[in-house]
């Protein structure tokens, strides 16, 4: 099912709903900034670093969600594409963190890196658990949050994986490439969402039946 399609009468998800699944989300989301963000800084990890902001971006698109959900079809796409943008946000801290650290990458703390992954793979599970079965009945910003949930539990699992090439290599080389790793998954996360609510956008014309461009 299109993001921008409507819910089916047999599909049905109370608006309530979905807006509860989003405050929590975005509650457990800001928690954990604090927790990875302090074991990021302990650890000199600039992939855990990068993954304890986007802990915020996430958290800015559910509250976003929350606030937004009862707008039309067109002013959400507009909200989609603000979306994609906050995307970009953690890519961009991500990308500077990198470059700061190309010319002498440093081998990170391995132990409390994959303690902390663990926890952000069980937060980020949970978050992606809440927003599967809703993921379609907020058009572009419900795609939004459960792609980025997604895709968090993907760099948590590379970031345990960085780790053992760190104690294998004994080189801060994994810890960088992991960074432009989580650059390229934001950016194709960001690409979707704008994607999406590009298709929103047309389908309020269409609705008002005014000429699609």
């Amino acid at each position: 099912m299109n993001p921008s399609e409507p819910p089916t009468t047999g599909d049905h998800v109370d608006p309530r709903r979905l807006r509860r699944a989003v405050l929590i989300v975005a509650m457990l989301n800001l928690s954990y900034f604090f927790v990875e963000f302090s074991v990021a800084l302990v650890a000199g990890s600039v992939s855990l670093l990068a993954d304890s902001v986007d802990f915020l971006e996430d958290t800015a698109i559910n509250l976003l969600i929350f606030v937004a959900l009862g707008w039309q079809l067109a002013r959400r796409a507009v909200m989609g594409k603000a979306m994609a943008l906050i995307i970009l946000g953690p890519a961009s801290v991500a990308a500077w963190t990198a470059v700061q650290r190309f010319t002498d990458p440093v081998a990170p703390d391995v132990l409390p890196v994959v303690l902390a992954s663990l926890g952000a793979i069980v937060v980020n599970g949970t978050s992606a658990w809440l927003l599967v079965s809703v993921r379609h009945h907020g058009g572009s910003l419900s795609s939004a949050a459960f792609l980025s949930a997604r895709n968090d539990v993907l760099v948590n699992v590379a970031i345990i994986a960085m780790s053992v090439l760190t104690v294998w290599t004994a080189s801060g080389w994994p810890d960088l490439i992991l960074g432009c790793f989580i650059i390229l998954l934001a950016l194709h996360a960001a690409y979707e969402v704008w994607e999406a609510s590009e298709e929103e956008r047309l389908a309020a014309k269409a609705l008002a039946g005014e000429p699609i461009d």
